[in-house]
């Protein structure tokens, strides 16, 4: 049997190829242009374009050459049409790419890829007619039980931030705005709008505002959205330590801060505390108590738009002298200032966009591919032979189309190639196929024993049986109630598998033991119950419309797996930190982080719990060997020197992984990752890589001097391919 990897060919240079826009700075020369509008504008139409004018639109000023914003979820595909409301339209053109969700884009670890995932994105939204896309997720994977972990990138800061950068300059050098979300702390869906999350501001500094930092300095992002969450006891959207302070303090973002939709909750603490943009509001929430629409889901009127925190209230405060009309035109400053960077008012030369292109299903495929991870290969079962016979196919979400689940993150997808069709498209008539549905998936959440017999009957007759399960999109909640999971607004009751399918996966693995699970969702299960008797593992995520080909292809050895885990695989809840040392959820609507920094693998490492599967595992079809290591001090930052060789016979890809531990006398994690670096071998082939970590990274959070503080001593310095399994150690002094 003949393996190949199947290598992408780059298409930034010609499909996505565009004129850089502007770089998040004040232009002279557009400053004197927004002033100039301003100056032009009555105190009602700078009202009017802070606050929505429909769901996804902010007002615009007609009559000088000012358009409405135009917003639009999500972070891995346009959302579906919905006129200036809530209802679906019907009859348009509103199905493209499906792309994979933000945990397998995080599994690729290749930032290169991050770009063209933005730039897809940011395409189809300009052909779309959108100013700004509402991506991408860099909140901290924190506790798999959070039901919007799926759009999420990484439980480590940098690994999120290196990820999104690269989407964030893909999408806005399409001539749209991306809007990095949720700002901050928003680890948890269930209680979003009400939770009042308590951390030490080391945690804060180290862990979870760097992706945010990232996006802001490194990606020049236009836009930030504020979370539902309060922070330290104010409402995030309008709290002035994180926006006034940090965000447009520490950090000088010069674009807008919008709400999430209905997170303003009043309107001076929205008008001070730097919220530009009210999105959203629920006016039944308001003291008024007018309903957004009635019974029969009718369009909302214009004026109800100017009841909300930001409209008619903040225009009153204006009038009556309670609040300098300064504060709206910063705010009106800072809105112009982004239609000016994206080029939507004084540019004849903006980007039409490409919808639902050949080459960006392409790149949904080859997010796919790069994202998958090979988690356990026994008896070196995978992959499949071509040749092979018979396949028993098992599992409803085999057949399970998922673009249009999760919330707001729904896309409608041009085509959604299943895993069932991917094996299909590859074998053709040359394999017998056998489907078996296994379980269901409904609200019940029972094993069906019918089904289950008729998958066991299958996999006795079959040569090899492949099980997909895990979780799948819930949202309804008059369909789900609580058990609803992988969905914004709900969290997971728990990490056993839904709809009891380790009855199923028992009897499978018993009737065959060449059987291969292939988990799909965002986040790990607990494995418990079969992990032992599993020879061979795959983490399939949501892999978008090209997944099943993507599945496919690794299985049968057509693509070499090479995603790495972005979050660890514990082996029960109760060994995940935010569950064993901190709160989730919290009591009487406050939660502590007392998990502190030690997030993810960095308890881990550090406490000695050995997970499932670590954060950066990932196995290959072929074998990689690090040499030649050699680390230096180079004006203050790390370079690291590393030799990598593909000993094995197949081209593959490794991801190398460099930890560290800081100098310093208080308590540190174990590993931080801090460099990394996706290398492509042909069999045979070795390469040198140089890598680089900044003096700055090595500094930590000292809350008395409130600074970050390089300590004394000797950094430690490990080389891998994760966090469980280095390959090189040195000790080096700054």
């Amino acid at each position: 049997m003949k393996l190949k990897t199947v290598f992408f060919v780059a298409v930034i240079s010609t499909v996505f190829a565009v004129p850089s826009f502007s770089q998040q700075k004040e232009n002279p020369q557009i400053e004197k242009k927004i002033k100039t509008l301003i100056n032009q504008m009555t105190l009602e139409e700078k009202i009017g374009i802070i606050h929505a004018s429909s769901s996804f639109t902010s007002g615009g000023v007609p009559r000088l050459g000012i358009p409405e914003l135009v917003m639009s979820d999500g972070p891995h595909g346009v959302r579906p049409e919905h006129g200036r409301d809530w209802v679906l339209d019907k009859g348009v053109d509103d199905a493209g790419t499906y792309l994979p969700t933000g945990i397998n884009l995080a599994s690729t670890w290749n930032p290169k890829l991050g770009y063209q995932y933005g730039a897809v994105l940011g395409s189809e939204a300009r052909y779309r007619g959108k100013d700004m896309i509402l991506g991408p997720g860099v909140n901290i994977i924190r506790s798999p039980l959070n039901g919007r972990n799926f759009e999420y990138l990484s439980e480590d800061p940098f690994l999120a931030s290196q990820m999104a950068v690269g989407y964030i300059k893909g999408v806005q050098n399409q001539g749209v705005s991306a809007c990095v979300k949720h700002f901050a702390a928003n680890n948890e869906e269930a209680d979003r709008n009400t939770v009042d999350v308590r951390m030490s501001e080391r945690a804060l500094r180290e862990i979870y505002l760097p992706a945010f930092k990232a996006a802001v300095k490194q990606g020049n992002v236009y836009a930030v959205m504020g979370s539902y969450n309060k922070f330290r006891g104010q409402f995030a959207t309008h709290n002035d330590y994180l926006v006034n302070k940090i965000l447009k303090g520490e950090w000088g973002f010069k674009g807008i801060l919008l709400s999430d939709w209905g997170a303003v909750h009043n309107t001076k603490q929205a008008l001070y505390n730097g919220t530009d943009l009210e999105m959203g509001t629920d006016l039944r929430l308001m003291n008024n108590s007018v309903s957004q629409s009635d019974a029969s889901g009718k369009a909302l009127s214009k004026s109800i738009y100017d009841q909300f925190f930001m409209a008619d209230s903040a225009l009153n405060l204006i009038k009556e002298g309670k609040v300098p009309i300064a504060v709206i035109d910063e705010k009106v400053t800072r809105i112009l200032r982004l239609m000016f960077d994206i080029k939507m008012i004084g540019s004849n030369d903006r980007p039409v966009g490409v919808y639902n292109s050949p080459e960006h299903q392409q790149v949904a495929l080859k997010v796919a591919e790069e994202g998958i991870v090979l988690l356990k290969n026994n008896q070196n079962l995978l992959p499949l032979n071509k040749s092979i016979k018979s396949i028993a196919v098992i599992g409803e979400n085999a057949a399970r189309e998922n673009a249009m689940g999760g919330g707001s993150s729904q896309v409608k997808a041009k085509y959604e190639i299943t895993p069932l069709q991917g094996l299909k498209n590859l074998l053709g008539t040359n394999t017998n196929i056998t489907y078996a549905r296994g379980y269901k998936i409904d609200k019940k959440q029972k094993a069906d024993d019918e089904l289950i017999a008729e998958a066991v009957k299958a996999a006795k007759n079959a040569d090899v049986a492949i099980v997909y399960c895990g979780w799948t999109h819930g949202y309804d909640y008059n369909q789900w109630g609580d058990n609803a999971f992988d969905a914004e607004g709900v969290d997971k009751p728990n990490m056993n598998m839904p709809f009891e399918q380790d009855k199923l996966l028992t009897a499978v693995l018993a009737a065959n033991p060449k059987t291969i699970i292939v988990l799909m969702g965002g986040g790990p299960v607990d494995m418990s119950k079969w992990i032992n008797q599993a020879p061979a593992i795959i983490q399939g995520w949501y892999p978008g419309m090209e997944g099943g080909n993507a599945l496919a292809k690794i299985i049968f050895g057509d693509v070499n797996p090479s995603g790495k885990l972005p979050m660890t695989f514990p082996k029960v809840l109760e060994d995940v930190p935010a569950h064993k040392l901190g709160e989730f959820h919290g009591t009487n609507g406050i939660v502590n982080y007392k998990d502190d920094i030690f997030v993810g693998y960095r308890y881990y490492e550090t406490f000695n719990v050995k997970p499932q599967f670590a954060f950066g595992h990932g196995l290959s079809y072929t074998n990689f060997n690090y040499d030649d290591a050699r680390i230096k001090a180079k004006g203050g930052n790390l370079e690291i020197k590393v030799k990598i060789k593909n000993t094995g016979k197949v081209d593959g890809a490794e991801v190398v992984q460099v930890y560290v531990k800081k100098p310093g006398t208080i308590k540190l994690p174990n590993e931080e990752l801090k460099s990394f670096e996706k290398v492509f071998l042909k069999a045979g082939e070795s390469k040198k890589i140089v890598l680089e970590i900044p003096k700055e990274d090595l500094r930590y959070y000292d809350e008395d001097k409130k600074a970050w503080i390089l300590g004394a001593g000797k950094v430690n310095v490990m080389i891998g391919n994760a966090s469980d399994d280095i390959k090189i150690k040195k000790e080096i002094e700054l």
